[in-house]
């Protein structure tokens, strides 16, 4: 067995791979310090796999807490480990578009699943999950409610602003106005889809085209960026928010080769 560890700024994830095939994954909100989150995650997976960290032969490491979890024996970047992530999870993946909490990222692969060309926006969180986090709290919504809720809207909100600090202030100003919840919740999804697809602008995108990170989750978000692209994201056979750590797993299992 092998163990990939992504340690985001929201989550923490964690895959385990037996002989090539996911044998456990887990996901769960961070805790203060990276090592808290990777020693928690860690446990939790194992208990997942019914197995004990002896099981474990080789441990990669990704995130933004990459550096500091003590048990790993080795560490990728984030960028590395989505693309041989969806990868694996699928080889006709030529671009990966990931939103994670606080960065995006777009990634260009070839036919054997090498990176070509990258781009990513980790400078302000608008257009990631802690910008969606804080608005849907803003207007009082469950962030897992934000995408099914913006689908039932037929007009969403004009959402302007590009800081995520403004942007609050404007969602706000649309709720004292007592504009509908669903309208909002469309304006929100569609300002996040807009600058992910402002990204993606920078490359050439090539298909097929795949969607992780937590974001991906959120179908109004993810709806939002098909119908701007003018494309269909090609589903992956597993969640699409462990593929950093499934890609740092596959890491740790070419590394014991």
């Amino acid at each position: 067995m092998v163990l990939g560890i992504d340690i985001g700024s929201l989550t923490a994830k964690a895959v385990i791979l037996d002989h090539g095939s996911i044998r456990a994954a887990h996901i769960m909100r961070v805790r203060p310090r990276p090592i808290d989150s990777a020693t928690a995650v860690l446990e939790a997976v194992l208990k997942a796999a019914g197995a004990r960290i002896s099981d474990i032969r080789a441990c990669c490491a990704t995130g933004y807490g990459r550096l500091e979890i003590p048990f790993a024996t080795m560490n990728m970047s984030e960028i590395s480990c989505h693309a041989k992530g969806a990868f694996w999870s699928d080889v006709s993946i030529r671009t990966v578009i990931d939103i994670g909490g606080q960065d995006c990222k777009v990634i260009i692969l070839d036919r054997q699943g090498l990176i070509q060309d990258f781009i990513m926006n980790d400078k302000c969180a608008a257009g990631t999950g802690r910008s969606l986090e804080i608005l849907s709290k803003a207007i009082g919504v469950e962030l897992d409610s934000l995408g099914p809720l913006s689908l039932k809207s037929r007009r969403p909100v004009a959402i302007t602003n590009k800081c995520s600090i403004f942007m609050e202030l404007e969602v706000l100003q649309h709720l004292y106005r007592r504009v509908k919840l669903k309208d909002i919740a469309a304006g929100i999804n569609l300002s996040v889809a807009k600058r992910v697809v402002a990204l993606t602008k920078m490359l050439t995108l090539c298909p097929d085209v795949c969607l992780t990170g937590g974001v991906s989750k959120n179908v109004g978000v993810s709806k939002g960026i098909e119908k701007l692209l003018g494309i269909t994201f090609k589903p992956l056979r597993c969640d699409p928010q462990i593929m950093g750590a499934l890609g740092a797993a596959v890491f740790a299992k070419e590394g014991l080769t």
